[in-house]
């Protein structure tokens, strides 16, 4: 990477609060498939980063989940021991959430004191602690969301919650490819940066419907491939009043849109790639077309076998890290490819 000497302690610090929020994607993925997310019912922005300590903590915690409708409707008869179980996950994902605050917050004030902050990326830099504080507080707004006549968290919190994990990533991306990447950039035919943008909205939209999905537990059926209810085209997909409502809020219509959109996201992807070979692009260009291509085919073999297998964990985290790369890569595509200033 062709970074400035004196930015390279930026660079450093914003890839590992990238890699941090990387892993909290991967955290809250498992959190959600394992229907731990409800189990804290408290929101306690300072002293809940302590853990329960002692039987009558535990007692107390575990009463108050005890209060909600997931317990009611889903988990009646649960025991402490399997309570303990699923608390544990969630309270990891909210430690994690705290120190990706620590981890960016602390430094960024450091080098605001220091004057280490490249000319014109300070209000850039304070603009990502904003929406990570955001990103924590639709965190809550999403969770409170399942404990009132329902027994899971609405669909659409969730997938604003992606959306804002994905904002941040790719915004955290955009700035350290700025540094990084200084007479590397390779002009390219408006076509193919119109092309490369296209790509990147078709895969951030299949990511966004795969939240849906995940909201509705739409992975869970409809396990079959590439019939879907035994057809190509599944009848009742239009049944919902008013009929676009479906696409939210019908699991059978999700997961078809989710279908869809990943077919269409992989045919602009193996587009791009033949696009960029056809103009005879370079460098990271030509990189970055070749990851995506190699990516795109990787994710949609990771959605067919979690939709054939009924969504093991392990694989699920995979698939949702997977449209993670894939935006990065298209967002990548898009940032090497723009034209010069």
């Amino acid at each position: 990477m062709n970074v400035a000497p004196d930015e390279r302690p930026i660079v450093l610090w914003l890839v590992v609060c990238f890699l941090m929020v990387v892993a909290m994607i991967a955290i809250g993925a498992i959190t959600r498939l394992t229907e731990s997310g409800l189990s804290m019912v408290e929101w306690r922005p300072l002293i809940g980063a302590l853990p329960p300590v002692g039987e009558a903590e535990w007692r107390r915690l575990f009463d108050l989940y005890r209060q909600t409708s997931e317990y009611r409707l889903e988990n009646p008869g649960m025991g402490l021991a399997e309570f303990k179980t699923i608390f544990w996950w969630e309270y990891v994902h909210r430690l994690w959430g705290r120190l990706i605050g620590l981890a960016f917050g602390l430094p960024l004030a450091w080098f605001l004191i220091r004057r280490r902050v490249p000319q014109g990326m300070a209000p850039h830099l304070i603009l990502l602690f904003v929406l990570g504080a955001m990103q924590g507080v639709i965190g809550w707004w999403m969770v409170k969301s399942g404990f009132v006549d329902r027994h899971d968290v609405s669909q659409y919190r969730l997938t604003i919650h992606l959306a804002l994990a994905l904002l941040i990533l790719g915004y955290m991306e955009w700035l350290v490819l700025g540094m990084s990447g200084r007479g590397a950039r390779r002009a390219a035919p408006a076509g193919l940066r119109r092309l490369a943008l296209a790509t990147l909205a078709a895969a951030a939209l299949t990511a966004l419907s795969g939240g849906l999905v995940a909201g509705l537990g739409a992975g869970m059926d409809y396990n079959t491939w590439p019939l879907m209810a035994g057809e190509l085209v599944p009848a009742g997909l239009f049944d919902a009043s008013p009929w676009w409502l479906g696409a939210f809020e019908s699991p059978l219509t999700a997961q078809f849109d989710h279908r869809v959109l990943a077919y269409a996201t992989a045919a602009m992807v193996i587009w791009f790639w033949l696009s960029a070979r056809r103009a005879g692009i370079g460098g990271g260009g030509r990189r970055a077309a070749n990851a995506l291509l190699l990516m795109v085919a990787l994710q949609i073999l990771l959605g067919i076998s979690n939709l054939l297998l009924v969504v093991p964990i392990p694989l699920a985290v995979l698939h949702q890290l997977g449209a993670v790369a894939l935006f990065c890569l298209a967002l990548w595509a898009v940032h090497v490819l723009r034209a010069r200033s």
